[in-house]
């Protein structure tokens, strides 16, 4: 029997509590249980936020994250010099703009490399050299895995890949939950880093709204991120104080969502929305922005959840007070999410990248 091929996952950094880097835990984690010989190598720091499976290997190039334009050479070198001791045979770039590190790091070696795409191809997150590296991933990678098919007819439409383009959905990170959330508690919950694509200022200024007619209701937002002083200082001037909470980061994500009665996504922009399929598993009603990728696809307007214009806090905020007013409604779109998200578990996707590292 063939042995099963040794894999390294390449990435930033673990030690940020974020939607890639917790996808590389976890689906490094699975393929670890099915036996797979999993590496993870870090570009900076070797803490992670995220359990490891016991038999995941993770190293890092450097302690601190350095200036990657001096630190090129040193970069590229490092990675070829892991591929080669770890004796790598595929490795997984969690991010397009890696590809400009594997392509020269690996010349002239047997390995395979696949692309990880987390964002959606037409947001290039202020780098245009990402634009470039999606260029050489749909050249010269083996694949490009995708979250979402918008996102995988976009690739294929304006770089005509030489390789295959993959879909596969970011999976569920925990166990689907036996029992929806009870629903009997009157709060809104958000979870997310606390940055501007998430569009956290804008839940805030719907919350504005929805407290002058629902003042017994509070908003609850987990993360934790650069825009925090910001909200709060928002939060300050638009006199809510009392009925919204930051509290950080919870280890404990799952008792989060089980605690809550509703759920918003505020995101200006999203690769996948992995929290909509979270809080579906719970049974939590949804309101989300429209964004082209991940919510559109995930959400079915008025089925598992209500959709709305991105960027209008007056749109998310009859949203949000539409559900409040009508437990019918809520029941209905919280029973259609469960069952939206049970195709999402660990299994099925770990089995759609098993077919892939064949």
């Amino acid at each position: 029997m063939k042995p099963l091929p040794t894999l390294c996952f390449l990435t930033g950094t673990l030690n940020a509590f974020a939607g890639a880097e917790r996808m590389t835990a976890v689906i490094a984690n699975a393929l670890a249980e099915r036996g797979y010989p999993v590496l993870i190598l870090s570009l900076w720091d070797e803490r992670s936020c995220f359990t490891l499976h016991p038999d995941v290997v993770h190293e890092a190039l450097f302690a601190q994250r350095p200036s990657f334009k001096r630190a090129y050479l040193a970069t590229v070198n490092g990675i070829r010099r892991f591929v080669n001791r770890r004796h790598v045979d595929v490795l997984i770039e969690v991010d397009t703009m890696l590809t400009l590190f594997t392509l020269p790091a690996t010349l002239g070696l047997k390995v395979r490399r696949i692309a990880w795409e987390h964002c959606h191809f037409d947001e290039d997150l202020g780098k245009p050299a990402r634009r470039f590296a999606r260029r050489l991933a749909a050249r010269f990678n083996e694949a490009v895995v995708v979250l979402t098919e918008r996102d995988r007819q976009r690739w294929v439409e304006a770089l005509a890949p030489r390789q295959p383009v993959i879909m596969i959905p970011n999976p569920l990170p925990f166990a689907f939950p036996p029992k929806a959330s009870e629903r009997v508690s009157k709060t809104v919950l958000a979870v997310g880093r606390l940055t501007h694509a998430k569009g956290f200022d804008i839940l805030l200024r719907a919350w504005e709204k929805v407290t002058a007619s629902q003042p017994d209701w509070r908003l609850v937002i987990v993360g934790e991120g650069e825009e925090r002083s910001a909200l709060e200082a928002l939060i300050r001037d638009l006199g809510i104080s009392n009925c919204v909470d930051m509290p950080g980061l919870h280890r404990n994500i799952e008792e989060v969502y089980r605690q809550a009665a509703l759920f918003c996504l505020s995101s200006r922009y999203e690769g996948f929305a992995l929290t909509l399929i979270e809080a579906m598993a719970f049974g939590l009603p949804i309101v989300s922005s429209d964004c082209e990728t991940g919510p559109r696809e995930l959400v079915r307007n008025g089925s598992n959840g209500l959709l709305v214009p991105k960027e209008d806090s007056a749109a998310l905020a009859a949203g949000l007070l539409r559900l409040v007013a009508d437990p019918p409604l809520c029941a209905e779109l919280a029973n259609e999410a469960r069952n939206s998200a049970s195709g999402m578990a660990i299994a099925p996707v770990t089995e759609r990248w098993q077919r892939l590292l064949q």
